[in-house]
């Protein structure tokens, strides 16, 4: 099976990025119109909120699509799956979980994965994501994203479990990378070095989170423009973007992605950077925490399609 899923790999995401139209049209009918109405144009996502729900479904907000939260959908059930499953019906779905502890050595949780399996069979997405980290050891959890140490033993150990993943979903998954405030004397090669391997090794995607990477360039020093030359441009299948905060420690500032600013300055010049090397892939924005009105989301959304030079539809 994973031979299966790295030699169709391409295929099913190209199809999948190909369903993205410009406008809050319902999946099935864009599958209908691919060649006439898609035609690759893709608008920029939003990050799928409890709140927002009831809104999203009355008005159908100018957005390309959204991302919910796997854990968030795994009841049985219950109003959270039926608004899931009404949003799903006006616009494309993705999937991005935050509770596998890709990068524990604790054994992969069957019964999460078996609900994420059915998630994915429901609701059809169009990317399914994780993140490079871990965040359990000893069956006890943090409410965190942690980096791991990039050595070729982390290496061999993240491509095994990101296989095991896509082995039981039958299909690709991208992974994220995370924003860091510390790095391992251990390490053996970069984060992006370590991310290309990744791929390679295991025949995942990658979804690049731009804030991620300015938040920790500033943190530890490095150029972030560098981290976009170096991945490779082909395995970049979605971007996000989000908002941070800057904490003062002393005489240094240290920069926390806590996903719930409006995206700066700075992350938005990287943005555009990062489309001029990896095209118009999904871009989605972010916001987690002191979550606003729908309204600033999508107009979030939409300076971002303004920065991509994406064109910009009024939703049916």
């Amino acid at each position: 099976m994973r031979a299966a899923c790295r030699r169709h790999a391409d295929t099913q995401v190209s199809e999948a990025v190909s369903d993205l139209s410009l406008d809050a049209t319902p999946l099935s009918s864009c599958r209908e119109e691919r060649a006439a109405s898609c035609s690759g144009r893709v608008r920029t996502g939003i990050g799928l909120r409890a709140q927002h729900h009831a809104q999203i479904v009355a008005q159908r907000p100018a957005i390309g699509w959204l991302e919910a939260h796997s854990e968030n959908y795994f009841a049985h059930g219950g109003s959270q799956r039926e608004s899931l499953r009404k949003i799903r019906a006006q616009y494309p779905l993705s999937l991005h979980g935050v509770g596998l502890s890709l990068g524990s050595i604790d054994p992969l949780d069957r019964q999460h994965l078996r609900e994420l399996e059915r998630l994915v069979h429901e609701f059809d997405p169009m990317l399914v994501s994780e993140h490079l980290s871990w965040g359990s050891i000893g069956g006890r959890f943090v409410n965190d994203l942690l980096p791991l140490p990039y050595t070729e033993e982390a290496l061999q150990h993240m491509a095994e479990r990101v296989g095991q993943v896509q082995d039981v979903l039958g299909r690709q998954i991208l992974i994220e990378n995370v924003s860091s405030y510390l790095q391992f004397t251990c390490s053996q090669m970069t984060e992006w070095e370590f991310l290309t391997a990744l791929v390679r090794e295991s025949g995942c995607a990658i979804l690049l989170d731009v804030n991620n990477i300015y938040v920790s360039a500033m943190n530890h020093g490095f150029h972030a423009p560098t981290y976009l030359q170096a991945v490779p441009a082909a395995a970049v299948r979605e971007i996000h973007l989000a908002g941070h905060a800057v904490n003062r420690v002393g005489p240094r500032e240290i920069r926390i992605d806590t996903h719930g600013e409006p995206v700066c300055q700075a992350v938005w010049e990287l943005y555009a950077q990062a489309v001029e090397r990896f095209g118009p892939v999904p871009t989605l924005i972010e916001w987690d925490t002191d979550i606003p009105a729908l309204d600033v989301l999508v107009g979030e959304a939409h300076e971002a399609d303004r920065v991509a030079q994406v064109p910009r539809a009024v939703a049916a």
